[in-house]
C-alpha cells in the first residue's frame, strides 16, 4: 500500500573534517538508504560504497558496504556499525539535553573543557554546562544553563565560543562534584531565538557581537538587546527609551560576519564597553547578556527577488544550512524549526575499524522511505 507512504531523497557532500549530517524531513523515516557517490567514480580501499537502516534495527547503527581490496579489481565487504550510525529523531516544543557527563577539568588559556570519559560531540554540537563550580566561591558557574556552540579538539576535549581566560574565572580540577555537560539534542526549536552575548566589540558606532551559538541572523534582520548592568553596553538595551518613553530601541543587522558574529550600527553617543568577566559570587540571579530578533510576523524566510518565490529558510546557520519542513514564508522574525528526520553518525565497522560511515570529501545521495505498513 501506498496512500500514506512517504519518501524524499537527497545529496550532500562530506567535508575533510566529517560531522554528523542532519537531515530535516516532514517526517520519521522507517528505512533510510545511503549511496556514496565517489566511491563508484574514484575507488578506495576502506571507502564506504552503500549503508542502511531500518526501523527494526537499533537506533544509531547501520549495515555497510565498503570497498575491502586495495587496487582493482575492487572487492567489495559489509559491516555493521554498532554505535554512531544512522539514528532518526523529532524535536517536539521543549528544549532535550543528553546524558549528564562529569567535568573533570578545565584549562582558561584555550577556553577547553576536559571531560572524564569519552564526549562522542560533533563540532558545531551545542551543549549546556551545569554546576561547573570548584568551591563555593571558585570556578566557572557563571557560564552555566547557557548554550555554547563547541568545536571538538579530542575524544574528551572541546573548547565553547567564550574566552573564560578571565580574572573571575578559575580552572576546575578532579572531576568536581555537580559539574556535568550535557548536549543540546535539538537547539534550534525556533529561529532566529533568544541568543547569549558572548562578546561585544565596538569601533565607533560599528558594533560586532559574538553570539555563544549559531545566531541565524540576516542582513536587515531587526534585533534588540536585554543587557543587565554588570555587562556594561547598556546603552544598546531596547529600553528604556529616553527620547521616546514606552518606545523599544532597535538596531537592524548590517553585515553576517560569520554564523557566531552580526556587526549593527549603533547609536552616535558612546556606547560603553562590554565586559564578559563576572564574578561567581553574581551567579545567583545573575541573567546573561542576550540579543533577541524582533518582528511581527512568525514565519520567515527570503523576501521575493524575481526567482524562486519566497523559498525555506536554512537552519541552523545563516550560511551553509539546510533548508527545513516549513513552507514558503515572507521575511519575519522567527521561523518555528521543530524538526524531524535523520542523522547520519560517524561511525566505524565493528570488524573493519577502517570502513567509516561518513567517507572525507565524499559526495553521497540519500534516499528515505515511510511505509504505512511496517
Amino acid at each position: 500500500m501506498t496512500e500514506y507512504s512517504r519518501c524524499a531523497k537527497g545529496s550532500f557532500t562530506v567535508a575533510a573534517s566529517p560531522v554528523v549530517q542532519v537531515i530535516n524531513l516532514p517526517f520519521q523515516p522507517t528505512l533510510v538508504h545511503l549511496r556514496n557517490q565517489t566511491a563508484f567514480s574514484t575507488p578506495a580501499q576502506y571507502a564506504l560504497v552503500e549503508a542502511w537502516w531500518d526501523s527494526s534495527m537499533s537506533q544509531g547503527t547501520a549495515d555497510i558496504e565498503y570497498i575491502e581490496a586495495a587496487s582493482a579489481p575492487w572487492i567489495p565487504a559489509v559491516d555493521y556499525v554498532s554505535t554512531g550510525g544512522i539514528s532518526t529523531f523529532s524535536c517536539g516544543q521543549a528544549l532535550q539535553f543528553g546524558p549528564q557527563m562529569q567535568v573533570a577539568s578545565t584549562t582558561k588559556a584555550t577556553s577547553t573543557i576536559t571531560t572524564a570519559s569519552a564526549h562522542g560531540l560533533s563540532t558545531g554540537d551545542v551543549v549546556i554546562l551545569e554546576g561547573m563550580y570548584q568551591t563555593s566561591t571558585t570556578g566557572i558557574p557563571q557560564l552555566s544553563n547557557i548554550p555554547w556552540k563547541v568545536t571538538v579538539t579530542g575524544s574528551t576535549t572541546f573548547t565553547i565560543n567564550f574566552n573564560f581566560n578571565q580574572s573571575n574565572y578559575s580552572n576546575l580540577s578532579a572531576s568536581p562534584t555537580g559539574a556535568y555537560v550535557r548536549k543540546v539534542l535539538c537547539p534550534y526549536l525556533y529561529l532566529p531565538g533568544v541568543d547569549y552575548i558572548s562578546a561585544i566589540s565596538i569601533s565607533g558606532t560599528s558594533i560586532a557581537v559574538t553570539t555563544s551559538t549559531n545566531h541565524n541572523y540576516v542582513v536587515g534582520q531587526e534585533v534588540a538587546f536585554r543587557i543587565p548592568a554588570a555587562f556594561g553596553s547598556v546603552e544598546l538595551n531596547s529600553l528604556p527609551n529616553s527620547s521616546i518613553p514606552g518606545s523599544p530601541i532597535y538596531y537592524y543587522v548590517s553585515a553576517v560576519n560569520s554564523n557566531t558574529q552580526f556587526t549593527i550600527t549603533g547609536p552616535s553617543t558612546g556606547v560603553s564597553a562590554f565586559t564578559s568577566n563576572i564574578a561567581v559570587s553574581s551567579v545567583p540571579g545573575l541573567t546573561w547578556a542576550q540579543v533577541v530578533a524582533v518582528g511581527d510576523v512568525n514565519t520567515g524566510g527570503t523576501p521575493y527577488s524575481g526567482g524562486n518565490l519566497y523559498p525555506s529558510p536554512s537552519f541552523p546557520t545563516s550560511s551553509g544550512g539546510a533548508a527545513t519542513i516549513n513552507g514558503p514564508a515572507i521575511s519575519g522574525a522567527f521561523v518555528n524549526n521543530t524538526s524531524q528526520g535523520f542523522t547520519i553518525g560517524l561511525g566505524i565497522g565493528t570488524v573493519q575499524t577502517s570502513a567509516l560511515l561518513l567517507t572525507a570529501s565524499s559526495t553521497y545521495t540519500w534516499e528515505a522511505f515511510y511505509y504505512d505498513i511496517n
